[in-house]
């Protein structure tokens, strides 16, 4: 039986220069709210956008004081697709800036949403559907999930496509999303055996380039369809990832071990309390008193003998020769950091 391959899609590995999605951002009020929204007195910002929505409806209310809680002040962000055309509706996201308890049943008032060169590509509004809730009495409360932010599915309409032209590049770029040097490499090649001529040509561990076939001039997709179905193995650095605050780790399939001898124990140090009552004799003019007692008492559990790690060629056998220890995730990662520490780990260790 032949190992299982590894081997993946060009299209899901690695990135073509220009079709790229962009985030938006715009600053808007939430309006119809039960009681929950921002208090304008902690949250001046609501009340001069209030104020500000309303003079461009024609509603003057400077010199009023207004005492509000139906208003919240959300940020509302969204990801532009690429090639979104005129008229296309994308999905938005919407979350609280002030001290509003829920945004649900609001409705989210027209809002510009802009790109990071400040030019405005989308228009956001409609109703806000969030995934928790809050209810609350005079003595006790509830909060499910979080009731400050939510989404507006097909809220904002593109009013501004961004100007790209796929089709006239004579040179593309390739991003790897794991960038390595091997990788690149096979990238390069599959390509040219599929077009035929050295077209391809690894830049760096993230890139790779390609030039336009004359045979393909004008009809770029056709080439790039090609191209994302090619199959190739990806290879990445040997690495053990390690998360000490929830004890996971995981090990890449390169991870190799030299035979090392490991011996783990555990000191347990614990200290019991006793107090004990000492009371005076009868008619003897004394006090009662509380007497400490303690008891310290050490016990080392664990192995007390050398393990031996014998080297590993496949991770099938590293994890064999670890399990053998009989120990848990927690102390396996302070192994893992030893077994390092001496030079025995071909690998590298990433703490989160």
């Amino acid at each position: 039986m032949t190992p299982a391959s590894a081997a993946s899609r060009i299209k899901d590995i690695a990135d073509f220069e220009g079709i790229r999605e962009n985030q938006l951002i715009g600053y808007g009020l939430v309006v119809g709210l039960n009681g929950t929204g921002d208090s304008l007195n902690n949250s001046p910002f609501t009340q001069q956008s209030l104020q500000a929505m309303l003079e461009r409806l024609g509603v003057n209310t400077r010199n009023v004081d207004l005492n509000t809680d139906t208003v919240a002040a959300v940020m509302v962000t969204a990801n532009l697709p690429p090639f979104s055309t005129q008229g296309t509706r994308i999905d938005v996201n919407v979350s609280a800036l002030g001290d509003s308890e829920s945004l649900q049943g609001g409705t989210l008032l027209v809002t510009p949403l802009v790109g990071a060169d400040g030019e405005v590509y989308a228009i956001a509004q409609g109703s806000v559907a969030i995934g928790g809730f809050s209810a609350q009495a005079d003595a006790a409360s509830v909060v499910r999930g979080v009731p400050t932010s939510g989404r507006i599915a097909n809220g904002a309409l593109v009013e501004r496509e961004l100007d790209f032209q796929l089709a006239s590049l004579t040179t593309l770029r390739l991003a790897l999303r794991n960038p390595d040097l091997t990788t690149a490499r096979r990238v390069a090649l599959s390509i040219n055996e599929l077009i035929g001529l050295p077209t391809a040509e690894p830049l760096d561990p993230a890139t790779v380039r390609l030039d336009l076939p004359q045979r393909y001039d004008g009809n770029i997709v056709d080439l790039l369809t090609d191209i994302e179905q090619l199959i190739v193995e990806p290879d990445l650095a040997a690495r053990v990832v390690i998360d000490e605050n929830s004890g996971i780790i995981v090990m890449g399939q390169d991870v190799k071990v030299s035979m090392v001898a490991v011996a783990q124990g555990n000191l347990t140090v614990t200290i019991a309390e006793t107090p004990q009552v000492a009371q005076p004799l009868p008619f003897a003019n004394g006090e009662t008193v509380v007497v400490p007692r303690s008891e310290v008492s050490v016990n080392e559990d664990g192995a007390t003998k050398l393990a031996i790690v014998p080297e590993t060629v496949t991770l099938k056998q590293l994890v064999d020769g670890l399990n053998a220890l009989g120990i848990g995730p927690r102390d396996m990662i302070s192994i893992l950091q030893a077994i390092k520490a001496s030079g025995a780990l071909q690998a590298e260790i990433e703490v989160l």
